[in-house]
């Protein structure tokens, strides 16, 4: 049997010196050294010779398999640096050629439009406030002239928690109460910030509205501004933002913390005012609400409403670049679809 061994040792070795493939090499491997091999299988019968033969024959069993599985380590390596050769000289690659583009991100649409949003009113004098977006039910409501069942708590759709009075914020606003009281230094210094943030209300998801929605609110607060100031401020963003021919318009509305309170709408971007289903035929798109900034609210933020006077606004971005993009349905903007935001 060790003769066997022997004749079957210089037969794979030299099988093994004649091989020029991966493929010959793998079958060469299975047949020889693999689980199944016929090295392998003659040191599995080890057990079965004599007792005086058996460690002269384990022992030169296990060299000739350690041999070859040397030799078999080395042709492997000298095979795959011939196959990476010949695949060079065949494939004829031109190493001088640029490599492939690395994929790169980019703004999501929304956030472009905020960004945009942040450089017209830098340029205007305002600095940007970031409120938190878990909020009180005094911050959120009370302190913006909203009491508890007051009928207006019914425009916002509120997302409470299991901690009472605490809430995810509806809108905003809140941010109005906390800048007063953090840089208007007791009721004595003007301020003019504008507050994005993520707002959240528990709304029907559809085509115009969403749970969640970014917003930005204005507010600016002066020892005499009026209206006039409030009206002249936001023409002057809508064209900056829409175009210095957009025509704007404001219609009075209703909202607590602001006396008197206004919608501005600017002519429809699509239809150039004509009229179309986007703007429902009448030549105009909200673009966000306005007011005069309430006593009761003046008071919670530390000024004198006798002597300080101040006007808020809230602009909606997802709106803003769905007017200017004629995209209909907002539930892109959350949706993470590559088709939609590969277009911007």
């Amino acid at each position: 049997m060790l003769d066997r061994l022997e004749e079957l040792y210089r037969q794979a070795a030299d099988d093994l010196a004649r091989i020029t493939s991966s493929e010959a090499l793998r079958e060469w491997e299975l047949g020889t050294i693999g689980r199944k091999g016929e090295i392998t299988l003659m040191l599995r019968q080890t057990g079965q010779l004599p007792p005086e033969e058996r460690a002269a024959f384990g022992k030169r069993a296990n060299e000739i398999k350690n041999l070859l599985t040397q030799a078999h380590l080395e042709r492997e390596e000298l095979i795959r640096e011939q196959e990476l050769a010949r695949s060079m000289e065949e494939g004829q690659v031109d190493v001088t050629l640029p490599g492939r583009v690395t994929p790169v991100g980019r703004l999501h649409p929304a956030t472009r439009t905020l960004r945009e949003i942040y450089d017209i009113w830098a340029e205007m004098g305002f600095q940007v406030y970031r409120s938190r977006d878990v909020e009180t039910d005094e911050m959120n409501f009370e302190l913006l002239n909203i009491p508890p069942h007051h009928p207006a708590r019914d425009m916002w759709d509120t997302f409470y928690t299991t901690t009472p009075g605490v809430i995810l914020r509806t809108h905003t606003s809140p941010g109005q109460v906390h800048a007063m009281r953090e840089y208007g230094a007791g009721g004595t210094k003007p301020i003019r910030v504008i507050l994005p943030g993520m707002c959240y209300r528990y709304e029907q998801i559809t085509a115009r509205s969403e749970v969640q929605f970014n917003q930005v609110e204005g507010l600016a607060i002066g020892p005499r501004i009026r209206m006039t100031d409030l009206k002249g401020t936001l023409t002057e963003f809508a064209r900056r933002m829409f175009g210095a021919d957009r025509q704007v318009r404001f219609r009075a509305s209703h909202f607590p913390f602001t006396e008197p309170s206004a919608e501005v709408d600017v002519t429809c971007i699509l239809c150039q005012g004509q009229g179309c289903g986007v703007c429902k035929h009448s030549g105009w798109l909200e673009i966000g609400g306005c007011g005069m900034v309430h006593p009761a609210v003046l008071r919670n933020g530390g000024y004198d409403p006798a002597v300080w006077s101040g006007f808020a606004f809230g602009i909606g971005p997802e709106r803003i670049t769905m007017l200017k993009h004629g995209i209909e349905d907002i539930r892109y903007f959350w949706s993470n679809d590559l088709r939609f935001l590969n277009q911007f």
